[in-house]
């Protein structure tokens, strides 16, 4: 039998320690970009070091106010110390190789499950200092401003985002899912953040997003953000989305959800 969800103040009170959360490991990761050096192998560590420097911050905040919650993280976190029906699903940097060369896209992603269903979900921006938000069953916000999908229902208007493993090649289906989409939709691009592409097709900006090769902490915010903008989520061949199954894809409306489905089927 499921858990009764938290009440309407407590979900208020998650939402506020995330946020916070996010923000400070924002602020901590623009922090270390200062540091950088245009010697590649500093730069790397240095990333790792901001990386597990947000993420630290970021488990303090939490920890602190809610201490018997678990953690789950990119950085080597994973905390179960009681039973606790909380988990904190977090991506402390979502777009690590922009990150790297300056380019700006790329975001802090704090989720939150409880009782296996996502309740909470933020997503920052440092950069445009862009923050994403999400309760469930109240809607998806940017910077407090109410925000929906668009009702876009043909591919051929619909701007889509793919995401691909990062060591590919040109016979690797999620290759050829990306090709099979140029000349059909209206573009499609390759960004590197999928928090952000999540957090961008909740606020309308893009009309599609999909990849085989996420983690829990690539997508837990975001799918929740999706959701509560009036999107679709489901795994590539249209079964229910699992967060602890690599793939997904988004949409903005159900009728790109079957074209691009149908693509896909046509291309294997």
């Amino acid at each position: 039998m499921s858990l009764e969800l938290p009440s309407a103040q407590m979900l208020e009170e998650l939402l506020f320690a995330g946020t916070k959360a996010a923000r400070l490991g924002g602020a901590m990761l623009e922090s270390w970009r200062s540091r950088f050096t245009v010697t590649e192998k500093s730069r790397a560590n240095l990333v790792t070091e901001a990386d597990f420097a947000s993420q630290k911050l970021i488990h303090e905040i939490l920890l602190n106010q809610f201490p018997d919650h678990n953690f789950l993280g990119e950085e080597d976190l994973a905390t179960r110390p009681t039973s606790s029906p909380f988990q904190w699903v977090v991506d402390p940097l979502d777009g690590t190789s922009n990150y790297v060369h300056g380019f700006p896209y790329y975001a802090v992603s704090i989720g939150l499950e409880f009782d296996g269903e996502l309740i909470v979900g933020i997503i920052y921006d440092p950069t445009r200092h862009d923050l994403f938000t999400a309760i469930k069953g109240q809607g998806a916000f940017l910077n407090g401003q109410r925000v929906s999908c668009t009702d876009v229902i043909r591919i051929e208007d619909a701007m889509c985002i793919a995401s691909l493993p990062t060591a590919t090649s040109t016979s690797d289906p999620a290759v050829k899912r990306f090709l099979s989409m140029i000349g059909r939709s209206q573009t499609v691009q390759r960004t590197g953040s999928a928090a952000l592409n999540l957090a961008y097709l909740a606020a309308g900006r893009i009309e599609a997003f999909w990849s085989s090769s996420l983690k829990p902490w690539d997508m837990a915010a975001g799918v929740l953000l999706v959701r509560e903008a009036g999107g679709k989520v489901c795994k590539l061949n249209g079964q229910s989305f699992d967060l602890y199954q690599p793939e997904i894809l988004a949409t903005a409306t159900e009728s790109l959800q079957a074209q691009i489905q149908q693509i896909f089927v046509e291309t294997t």
